[in-house]
């Protein structure tokens, strides 16, 4: 079994739609845009395009990961 994605690349370098990527983080497709022009999240630029690499959306989510904290 390859894991290599559909386009031929590896699966962590998958580049994604903010599309894809708002629906992985169950936010709104505008918050992903805005996100990636004000540079809080990883964007690949092509030309006018920005796409989103799989494995670079992966890491910056378990980096933002807290551990919850029981009440007091």
């Amino acid at each position: 079994m390859s894991d290599h994605g559909t386009n031929g690349a590896p699966d962590g370098f998958k580049l994604l739609t903010a599309e894809e990527v708002a629906e992985m983080l169950s936010v709104p497709e505008r918050w992903v845009r805005d996100a990636s022009r004000e540079g809080r999240i990883p964007t690949v630029k092509l030309g006018r395009y920005r796409r989103f690499r799989r494995d670079a959306v992966f890491a910056w989510i378990e980096a933002r990961e807290v551990e919850g904290r029981g009440r007091k």
